[in-house]
């Protein structure tokens, strides 16, 4: 009786070790999600205007990251598939002392780069996008954010090959302050077709599409816990 019984005792035994093995490999226990955040800041033409508007939703989206959080911004210029396009990037130490002081400095990064910004010349959106992907990818969060701050429309310069798929399977992709340019609101077709272009490539591409212009709502950009 008692032989049967440690037999029964060692079979709860192993089942319940196999099941807490599975659940804190799926961080099931003791892990909270974390996000990662990549934000592309168009620097093309008259768009450089919006971008102390863009300095307020970084602001914001610092203050709602966590430790074990992650943050890269990146500015879209004639050709933004490089790292030195990155502007700052962190990911948040568990210490609150530590974490503070990586945010300030990254809205030190921040803002020197928004008191000296030019316009480039073209608008390689693309090209940020796939950079992105990479660095997202590198450091493997368990939300993949990519944030665009752009009017979306793209101009390459001759030569530069785009079309190129962008695996973003887990991603979900926020076109935020959309504006409509001159053309726009001659033709609105014209507005209407860009956004569901890009909408479409992000969808194909596996990702999750939205849009935010009413930048008095941000609370909807990242994932809660």
């Amino acid at each position: 009786m008692r032989k049967l019984f440690n037999r029964q005792l060692l079979k709860l035994v192993v089942v319940l070790g196999t099941g807490l093995f599975a659940l804190t490999a799926c961080g099931g226990i003791g892990h909270t999600p974390t996000r990662g955040i990549y934000m592309l800041l168009d620097t093309s033409g008259t768009y450089t205007k919006e971008i102390d508007k863009a300095q307020q939703i970084i602001s914001y989206l610092l203050t709602r990251l966590q430790p074990g959080d992650s943050m890269a911004v990146a500015r879209i210029d004639t050709a933004s598939f490089s790292e030195k396009d990155i502007i700052a990037k962190t990911t948040l130490a568990d210490r609150p002392s530590v974490a503070d002081k990586q945010k300030r400095h990254f809205v030190k990064e921040i803002r020197k780069f928004v008191d000296t910004v030019h316009s480039s010349a073209y608008t390689d959106i693309t090209g940020g996008v796939l950079q992105g992907i990479g660095w997202l990818k590198e450091i493997n969060p368990d939300h993949k954010i990519i944030l665009i701050f752009s009017d979306m429309k793209e101009d390459l310069p001759e030569g530069y090959v785009r079309d190129i798929g962008l695996k973003m399977n887990g991603f979900e992709v926020l076109a935020l302050n959309v504006t409509k340019l001159r053309s726009d609101n001659i033709d609105p077709r014209k507005y209407l077709a860009r956004v569901a272009s890009w909408k479409q490539r992000v969808n194909d591409s596996g990702g999750e599409w939205r849009v935010i212009n009413d930048l008095e709502r941000l609370e909807g950009i990242l994932p809660g816990y």
